[in-house]
């Protein structure tokens, strides 16, 4: 019986002690070395306006929709969203290739893609949802083919829009991880700020 309370006591105070060391202190430290290291991302990447209010984050896409769902046309649009670009319900669809709710969704965003962009070829990313739903980058082949849309909606010509795009332009992720982007938000508010 002694044996037994004395390696409890024991084993309730190395779980005391690794959950203040690891549960608690590991995470102020990592929290800390986020904050000096990397404070802009340490905090969520936010973008702000030039008041200081937060518009959203360089890491959440967003719609550019109006009230009844429509999108739009002076704005690039986003992938499609299986949350609603809600954060709290990020999520992908879970569906498989062969499903047939998957495959009219599909179909749905190809139909809007080419009403809003005119026929021709399509991008992956521009009818299926990323795996969070949430991804704020587009192909650069999505955003070059929204080019002449949004040019025409603001009355700029084409070639400035394709311009900020370029400008807009993220390379792969250390020079050979992923494929180059384009930060929809961050473009969107490039061509406001113009």
């Amino acid at each position: 019986m002694r044996t037994t309370l004395r390696t409890t006591g024991v084993a309730v105070r190395a779980m005391l002690v690794f959950t203040a060391v690891l549960g608690v202190g590991y995470m102020l430290l990592i929290t800390a070395i986020g904050q000096v290291a990397l404070p802009f991302a340490a905090n969520g990447s936010l973008i702000r306006s030039a008041d200081g209010s937060v518009q959203g984050s360089q890491l959440v896409g967003q719609s550019f929709q109006d009230a009844d769902g429509t999108a739009l046309p002076q704005y690039f649009q986003s992938r499609p969203s299986a949350a609603g670009y809600d954060s709290s319900a990020s999520t992908g669809s879970n569906l498989g290739p062969e499903n047939s709710d998957l495959i009219a969704s599909i179909q749905e965003h190809q139909a809007a893609f080419d009403d809003l962009n005119g026929a021709g070829t399509i991008p992956a990313d521009a009818v299926t949802a990323s795996g969070s739903g949430l991804d704020p980058d587009i192909s650069v082949a999505n955003a070059e083919r929204q080019v002449t849309r949004v040019a025409d909606a603001r009355g700029i010509p084409a070639s400035e829009v394709s311009t900020l795009v370029s400008e807009h332009t993220l390379p792969r992720d250390l020079g050979y991880l992923g494929d180059p982007r384009v930060n929809v938000v961050e473009l969107n508010r490039a061509l406001d700020a113009r």
